[in-house]
């Protein structure tokens, strides 16, 4: 029972770590490219956080399934290397006998995957689509930001303004460049404001400047002056388009089973299987000589579970093709696996018999050579 508590407690604080280094890795991951779309304009700045919750929780269960694998792979491999797994062996106990302790730490897990993959992971989707229309919808006033160059989401405009609204609620030296068909207006104010009028259109009320109407390439300029100028600003209306097949719900997935939704069903049906079968592969896989490199393993994991993920998503891309079926689809990787998890269990298990004849042909050679030695010294 003691050892059984600390071998959970270890289990726990390795996933633990592994968590923290790969999500912290995927925030960051997720954040630069965030930061380089509201660098382009794509993306307003105000947006970057909510983007980040939604986009780390849809990359949710690939973290956890590597906090599993590595967890149990680097708690065991530190067996090897402070030779406790020569304790272990040495009291008789096989190598089969991790696996009970390895499935009551990984099936809460297991069960955790499976949740976010079939429910948390398509709302994510879901209401990070829904968000990005929501952004699109916005007016271009709302878009503006002091310092800036701001794009119109049609492309038409490009708005600038130096200081931001005052108490008033009037901004400063404002700059609108406006293209239609061939020609190209500028307009240039030293301050601006909103304006709702009763039927709700929203007006952009410029004050004293300068409007310049032309076709680039020619001298055929009109410049104008005026003291107060109204431009009308049109709300773009985004619909929500069909979903993708990662943001539509498992329910809706199995009510409607086309190629492509069993496609998505393979790899949602397929993470959870991959999970516990990584968590029992990490068993073989963590035998570490402390004479030789202490990363060979790791190495091999990793490769491992690369392969068996693409596997599982090669897979999910032939059954939307409809070029394998969806039972083959879901079961072929994992039956793989599987036969990879038996025969490195085989090759670790031939290993064993040999080792304990050669550590119980040892005691009687040490034994006969003390008993040698005391006929020796009872001899006259």
């Amino acid at each position: 029972m003691i050892f059984r508590r600390a071998l959970q407690r270890e289990f726990v604080h390795a996933a633990c770590a592994v968590f923290v280094v790969l999500f912290a890795v995927l925030i960051t991951t997720v954040l630069i490219r965030l930061l380089g779309q509201a660098a382009g304009g794509r993306v307003p700045a105000d947006a970057v956080l909510a983007l980040i919750g939604f986009g780390s929780l849809a990359d949710l269960p690939i973290v956890l399934t590597l906090t599993v694998f590595l967890g149990v792979l680097l708690s065991l491999s530190r067996g090897y290397r402070d030779s406790e797994m020569v304790v272990w062996f040495s009291s008789g106990m096989p190598l089969t006998a991790w696996i009970a302790p390895v499935l009551r730490f990984a099936l809460p897990l297991v069960l955790l995957v499976g949740g976010v993959t079939l429910f948390l992971g398509p709302w994510a989707h879901q209401k990070s689509a829904e968000y990005r229309v929501q952004l699109e919808s916005r007016d271009d006033t709302q878009r503006i930001a002091p310092g800036v160059f701001r794009e119109s989401s049609g492309a038409k405009r490009v708005f600038f303004v130096e200081v931001g609204a005052d108490d008033g609620g009037k901004v400063s030296n404002v700059f609108v460049s406006e293209e239609k068909e061939d020609r190209l207006s500028v307009v240039m104010a030293s301050r601006g404001s909103l304006h709702t009028d009763g039927k709700g259109s929203r007006y952009v009320i410029l004050e004293q400047g300068r409007r310049y109407d032309g076709r680039p390439g020619t001298p055929e300029y009109r410049v104008m002056t005026f003291d107060r100028y109204q431009l009308r600003v049109e709300s773009n209306q985004q619909s929500v388009g069909p979903s993708k097949m990662r943001a539509k719900p498992t329910l809706d997935l199995l009510q409607k089973p086309d190629r492509r939704a069993l496609g998505e069903l393979v790899f949602r049906f397929g993470t959870p299987m991959a999970v516990l079968l990584l968590a029992l592969l990490a068993i073989p896989l963590s035998f570490v000589n402390p004479r030789a490199g202490r990363t060979n393993n790791l190495l091999l994991a990793i490769f491992i579970y690369l392969i068996y993920n693409n596997a599982i998503l090669v897979c999910q891309s032939w059954v939307s093709q409809d070029r394998m079926g969806f039972l083959a689809g879901l079961l072929l990787p994992h039956a793989l696996a599987f036969a990879l998890l038996a025969l490195f269990f085989y090759s670790r298990l031939a290993v064993m018999p040999f080792w304990r004849r050669r550590m119980a042909g040892s005691a009687p050679q040490a034994g006969d050579a003390a008993s040698g030695a005391q006929d020796e010294g009872s001899t006259p």
